[in-house]
């Protein structure tokens, strides 16, 4: 049984970032000999294990064969006999393919080493064009900063392109789009994500309403969001599974814009908004900078409302509430 750290981790170390996990993979054991050493058995599809200790993640060794469409669509064989350079081989970069041992050598199979000097993004093996979800992948890599300067080596950048004639990023799930677009709403870059997903010509059939991609990063993924959703008209939530909550501010944003544009419907629009109840929400949004030109004016105007008592519509008649808090709205906002 050998032990070692392989993945994102090793590129991330070796290019000066701190990784934010790391990733093992055991070679020359099995299932029962790590839940005897104490390893928790989690993994559904392949034997993965968190370490008793450290609660890492630490892989079985395994190999993968095409059986059908899909990121779904793998045989995945993992055994004893399995070693480090089948495991390696089967991933998707050559700077993801590389291993560092337990006395701090490195394995190297594929050149990744080579590739990290050269900054290259270089398929590990044909087997890239097998798995659509990488295209993804690829794209979200621009949008780390250590790694927004990489070039697409040209027989990558051919294999993508099969994926693309193949259409079976159509097999994606929505579940699996939003996980890649969330880790690159977190990252450095966003914006570079969104630029690659049209540079590679991926955007169907998820981001086919995409069309401007430059967004400032406010380092919060809904805001990230919120500003890429507003330059692209709010066309782009529905085919990808977007968190209701993202959804909810999506709402939030559009009644506040309406405030702005509809003066005349004010008072509708601010009883719409809910600003009690979405008071954390409606200030978060507000620190766009899109609403800088409003900004000064919608808070004075939320700060009024969100400050009002409305207890008094306690004693009112059901039948006569709205309007009682029509009146009073609009009164409070005529208060200098």
């Amino acid at each position: 049984m050998k032990i070692y750290q392989v993945g994102g981790s090793i590129r991330d170390e070796l290019l000066g970032c701190k990784p934010s996990d790391k990733d093992w993979v055991v070679v020359g054991s099995s299932p029962e000999e790590m839940i005897e050493k104490g390893f928790q058995p989690v993994g559904k599809d392949f034997p993965v294990f968190l370490h008793p200790d450290t609660k890492e993640e630490y892989a079985l060794a395994r190999t993968e064969r095409k059986h059908g469409k899909g990121y779904k669509g793998f045989k995945i064989y993992a055994d004893k006999n399995v070693t480090l350079e089948d495991d390696l081989k089967r991933r998707d970069l050559t700077i993801n393919s590389i291993a560092k041992a337990e006395n701090g050598e490195y394995i190297d199979p594929f050149n990744g080493l080579e590739d990290l000097k050269l900054k290259r993004f270089r398929h590990t093996s044909d087997a890239f064009e097998e798995d659509p979800l990488r295209a993804f992948r690829l794209a979200r890599f621009h949008s780390y900063k250590h790694l927004s300067d990489f070039e697409l080596d040209n027989g990558t950048q051919r294999l993508l392109e099969k994926i693309v004639l193949n259409k079976e990023i159509h097999t994606l799930s929505k579940e699996r789009i939003w996980m890649e677009t969330y880790k690159a709403l977190n990252s450095d870059l966003p914006s570079n994500f969104f630029k690659k997903i049209i540079e590679y010509k991926i955007m169907k059939p998820f981001f086919e309403n995409l069309v401007k991609t430059n967004i400032k990063n406010y380092n919060d993924p809904i805001l990230n969001w919120l500003e890429l959703s507003f330059q692209n008209n709010f066309d782009i939530s529905e085919k990808i599974n977007v968190p209701s909550v993202y959804i909810e501010y999506e709402v939030i944003l559009k009644k506040l814009m309406l405030i702005i544009s509809e003066p005349k419907e004010m008072v509708i629009n601010l009883i719409s908004v809910n600003v009690h109840r979405n008071l954390d929400k409606i200030e978060k949004i507000l620190t766009l900078d899109f609403f800088n030109k409003d900004k000064k004016y919608l808070n004075e105007i939320i700060r009024k409302v969100s400050s009002a008592d409305f207890s008094f519509l306690n004693s009112v008649p059901k039948d006569k509430i709205n309007k009682e808090k029509i009146n009073y709205l609009k009164n409070i906002l005529q208060e200098r």
